[in-house]
């Protein structure tokens, strides 16, 4: 394979702790896990001191794997392109946790949601405020040597690879690049044009299937039972000589969820062969 297999700590139930997620992880011949930044008493969240945060490192060491990249929801939460300055600062704060955390686990990547454009904030706004916020954010992630991949998704904004590229381009900096997902543009584009014309701005990728003919959030479906065409998906990740990590993001499944972390790893054994 010319990847490294990977699996989101969402994958999980939500309940389940690091030393379980870790464990089953490795079980399941995963090399990597993709843990996610959060509020409260998550295994990974904001108030961690560096010691805490060394000590999961080394648990998941322990367990042979290696933790590739940092993912968050907290910035639907604290858009980097809200009204409120606050809100951004906030933002920017949970980036900066982000890149203090991969710095210390030895990740590659930090994935951040770039902002959002709703009715209060206008397309123009969002993508100056986005711009804005990386530019910042590049130097931080050039000073702990870890990769800022800014996701597409489902948030009415940079909805083509042209204009990805571009935003990703006008930062300016080798620190900033992609974190691509595959099943999130398939409802309105094609995941291997997007790879082409990505290219290496590719920093990592997400994975999960969809089902086109349901056209909303309840088509993700697990891997292979969608309509994304993997073929030609692996083919364009070849030409542009991806070589990282591949990592599902899915929820669990309400019913028996050891079997999704089952299925994901056979279906990505298959796929990426």
């Amino acid at each position: 394979m010319f990847f490294q297999k990977g699996i989101n700590a969402w994958c999980f139930p939500k309940e389940t702790g690091a030393e379980d997620i870790f464990r089953q992880a490795k079980a399941y011949g995963y090399a990597g896990v993709e843990l996610n930044l959060d509020e409260g008493d998550a295994c990974l969240h904001l108030e961690m001191t560096e010691e805490e945060l060394r000590l999961l490192a080394q648990k998941a060491r322990e367990h042979g794997l290696e933790l590739p990249s940092v993912s968050t929801a907290l910035l639907w939460k604290y858009p980097l392109t809200h009204n409120d300055e606050a809100v951004r600062e906030k933002g920017i704060r949970v980036v900066e946790k982000m890149i203090e955390a991969a710095s210390i686990f030895g990740a590659r990547t930090v994935l951040v949601v770039p902002g959002l454009v709703t009715a209060e904030v206008s397309y123009d706004k969002a993508y100056e405020r986005a711009r804005e916020a990386l530019v910042r954010l590049a130097q931080t992630a050039a000073a702990k040597q870890v990769h800022i991949g800014i996701e597409n998704v489902w948030n009415k904004f940079l909805l083509s690879p042209l204009e990805m590229a571009g935003l990703i381009d006008e930062v300016n900096s080798p620190w900033v690049g992609a974190y691509f997902d595959v099943g999130n543009v398939l409802q309105f584009g094609f995941p291997e044009q997007w790879i082409r014309i990505l290219g290496k701005r590719i920093r990592a990728i997400h994975v999960k299937d969809f089902k086109t003919s349901t056209g909303n959030i309840t088509g993700f479906v697990p891997l292979l039972a969608g309509d994304i065409p993997w073929d030609r998906v692996v083919e364009a990740l070849r030409e542009v000589e991806y070589s990282g990590y591949v990592i599902p993001e899915i929820s669990p499944f309400a019913h028996k969820p050891k079997l999704l972390l089952a299925q994901c790893s056979q279906a990505l054994d298959a796929i990426f062969q």
